[in-house]
């Protein structure tokens, strides 16, 4: 296997081919089964940026040599809380769990928001000594992303608590609403802003590793968007209050990659239909018609970043089997998170294989 293809440049080449449309669809094999996060004394890791990286970098170091086209990644794992918390929220950590939010803010704290310094923040201090820890590493085999930054609309609901739900309900409240989400848009692109400036990176591109150790390379979007509560909102009220921020932070930072939690047919085909949203996640994947939602992608042209369920004990070559007729049959351009794990390199190596053949339309 000649691992020079396996190579960050040579990833970040096959990437941009791939948003260009050309050649087949990517798959991020996994080095193995693992969570999702590693929460083993996290409260410690939590407050010790040198801890905090030295464990993400143990996860990402099982990707190096991985066939897969995922790159390694790492970031600052601070959990949901990471902007709200820098806007002056509680929150509480418990061993063996993400951060959870404290009490949401009053109006007037939360208008105090626009004149707050964000870069001086404790939490913006722990992302950027992570990323200064990583520097001086020296490890340009592995890249740092973006903490976790939710969605605008999430923002806001995490900041003012579940009353955002009834004053959208209630004409009267329809001028707070938008003065809320105008300091949540703020709020959320400074905060990009500054941490984009700590990872030298670029307004309108990213790498991005979605919570995983495995990135993807975006040449034209430069921001992810996490819109779980808007699950919660009728589409009417979607279209009011959450489209136009993820249109508006598409604008800014060159195109947007959404993930949302739950299932809602309205909010995944609203988000779809908006051309700044250059691929999307769903963190229920189970609760979809997947060839459904390929043929929505095909036809907005929007890519599938996606963990795709696996049928009750499939093997993978018939869940590539499966899921590549799937992609011939829509057109759909697909990076595929696999949900079946193969046991060896040779496995990995005929899995991607098999992968490229089925989705090199």
């Amino acid at each position: 296997m000649n691992q020079e293809c396996f190579s960050l440049p040579e990833k970040l080449k096959a990437h941009e081919a791939f948003w260009e449309g050309v050649g087949p669809g990517l798959i991020l094999i996994p080095p193995g089964r693992q969570e999702l996060y590693d929460l083993q004394n996290y409260i410690d890791r939590f407050g010790n940026p040198e801890r905090m990286w030295a464990a993400e970098m143990e996860r990402a170091s099982r990707v190096i040599g991985q066939i897969t086209d995922g790159i390694p990644t790492v970031r600052p794992n601070l959990g949901v809380i990471f902007v709200p918390a820098i806007a002056g929220q509680s929150y509480e950590l418990a061993e063996g769990a993400m951060p959870w939010p404290g009490p949401p803010l009053g109006q007037e704290d939360i208008r105090a928001i626009r004149h707050m310094d964000i870069v001086h923040r404790p939490l913006m201090d722990l992302a950027a000594r992570f990323y200064q820890f990583h520097g001086a590493s020296g490890r340009k085999d592995v890249v740092a992303y973006h903490p976790d930054t939710q969605g605008v609309f999430d923002i806001a609901h995490l900041l003012a608590g579940d009353d955002i739900l009834y004053d959208l309900a209630d004409d009267s409240r329809a001028d707070w609403i938008t003065e809320l989400m105008d300091i949540c848009l703020d709020l959320y692109v400074n905060v990009t802003r500054h941490v984009k400036l700590l990872l030298n990176e670029e307004p309108h591109t990213m790498i991005h590793g979605h919570g995983t150790c495995q990135g993807v390379y975006f040449p034209h979007a430069g921001v992810r968007l996490s819109e779980d509560t808007a699950v919660l909102l009728s589409p009417a009220m979607i279209e009011r209050v959450v489209l136009p921020t993820v249109r508006h932070t598409g604008e800014l930072f060159g195109g947007i990659f959404v993930h949302f939690c739950g299932k809602h047919q309205g909010l995944l085909r609203l988000l779809c239909s908006q051309q700044e949203v250059k691929a999307i996640d769903l963190g229920n994947p189970e609760s979809y018609d997947m060839h459904q939602v390929l043929e929505l992608c095909a036809e907005t042209g929007t890519v599938l970043y996606s963990r795709v369920p696996a049928l009750s004990g499939e093997s993978w070559q018939s869940y590539i089997r499966r899921l590549g007729l799937w992609v011939q049959e829509t057109g759909a351009r697909v990076i595929l998170r696999p949900t079946v794990f193969p046991e060896t390199l040779d496995e990995c190596a005929a899995m991607r294989a098999m992968w490229q053949e089925a989705t090199c339309l």
